[in-house]
């Protein structure tokens, strides 16, 4: 293999699929990314046998062949090397890949590239579906935050893919909060899928598609045990999680009593405020809803209270219709919510105070967050 890349693109290539490298593992070629010609470009890959990714950036191949080399430490010696053209040559007899860039050389051994995974790639199936990447992205960022961080329940360490017609939902809940997104597909489907990815892989493919182009295609493998995404320059696979996502359609509330649209940017700074007294009492912030008068506008007391500490109150002003009343919230997960929403505004929908919470952007359809109420002592 002797081939020739841009520093710059070598660099990003490797920032990409670094993510996917186990960390600690019995099996050494897992530590490794693998580096192989493939149709007059430079393929870059790593697993750690959960998720894969592969990533093609454009190289002048002057002869074929692949080895897989210590992720690391190529990372560290290309990003150490100035902006200019890097030759790869690799020994065949040693599996020594000599890195050439400027006045530098640098020698790396590696592991040969039989003995590293096979990663599944997109064959000649029709995908199952494609969204724009700066849409998907925006939902995975608005859903995957809400899923469970431990394994103890598997399917809640996950995200729900549901796939009908030309309608695609993203749903993931960890028991204390639900969160949703549902978008309208480019094209239609041809048969309705749900299946379940892992958190942490929409996490990853949301900070992989950041600056792509063109649309990225999923597709589910013919056994069902994978999906793939598809751009035209990375795939990132994943296995799905086996199991039963809980109905979280009966989770969301129908109907609400109190409705209150409030300032975002506002509300995100008196939740901040008031987190730095209620993380000493358990993360609880009571939320006071008062309806306006004819004239005047309502208002939202929000309040934390932590005894050994010292207690805080805010005031917003809000529009408030219904009849108003008090709900009591964990306020990471409020500040949480709040951060996944971009517009201007936020409506807050309550019914009573044992009752979830329900927030959603004003001026988006589409998204919704649930949250789970907390005793006022």
């Amino acid at each position: 293999m002797r081939i020739s890349v841009l520093q710059e693109n070598l660099k990003r290539g490797l920032a990409t699929v670094g993510h996917a490298v186990a960390g600690k593992t019995t099996l050494p070629v897992l530590s490794n990314v693998l580096l192989a010609t493939d149709g007059g470009r430079l393929k870059l890959a790593a697993t750690n046998l959960e998720i894969g990714i592969t990533h093609w950036i454009g190289a002048k191949v002057e002869e074929e062949g692949a080895i897989t080399v210590p992720a690391k430490l190529l990372a560290d010696v290309i990003s150490g090397l100035p902006n200019d053209k890097v030759i790869l040559t690799l020994d065949a007899r040693t599996q020594t890949v000599k890195v050439d860039c400027a006045r530098f050389t640098n020698n790396i051994k590696g592991i040969e590239a039989d003995e590293f995974p096979a990663i599944p790639t997109v064959s000649d199936r029709e995908p199952t579906a494609t969204l724009p990447p700066q849409l998907l992205r925006e939902a995975i960022d608005q859903v995957a935050f809400a899923a469970a961080s431990d394994d103890s329940r598997p399917v809640l360490a996950g995200v729900l893919v549901r796939l009908r017609e030309s309608q695609v939902i993203l749903a993931a809940a960890d028991g204390f909060r639900l969160a949703t997104r549902t978008m309208l597909l480019p094209e239609p489907i041809r048969s309705a899928q749900e299946f379940i990815v892992p958190a942490r892989a929409l996490s990853e493919l949301s900070r992989i598609i950041g600056d792509t182009e063109g649309l990225v295609s999923i597709t589910v493998t013919p056994g069902g045990g994978q999906v793939l995404f598809h751009t035209e320059t990375t795939d990132l696979v994943t296995r799905l999680i086996d199991g039963k996502f809980p109905d979280f359609e009966r989770i969301i509330p129908a109907q609400h009593l109190t409705r209150t649209v409030l300032e975002t940017q506002e509300l995100m700074k008196a939740v901040k405020l008031a987190s730095f007294f209620a993380v000493n009492s358990q993360n609880v912030v009571k939320l006071t809803l008062e309806p306006g008068g004819d004239l005047a506008p309502g208002h939202l007391v929000i309040s934390a209270n932590a005894a050994e500490v010292g207690d805080n109150r805010g005031e917003l002003d809000a529009m408030i219709h219904g009849d108003g009343g008090q709900i009591a919230l964990n306020v990471k997960y409020l500040g949480d919510a709040l951060a996944a929403m971009k517009t201007a505004q936020v409506a807050l929908e309550t019914q009573t105070a044992q009752s979830p919470g329900v927030l959603k952007p004003v001026g988006q359809d589409g998204y919704v967050h649930i949250i789970m109420p907390m005793s006022i002592r």
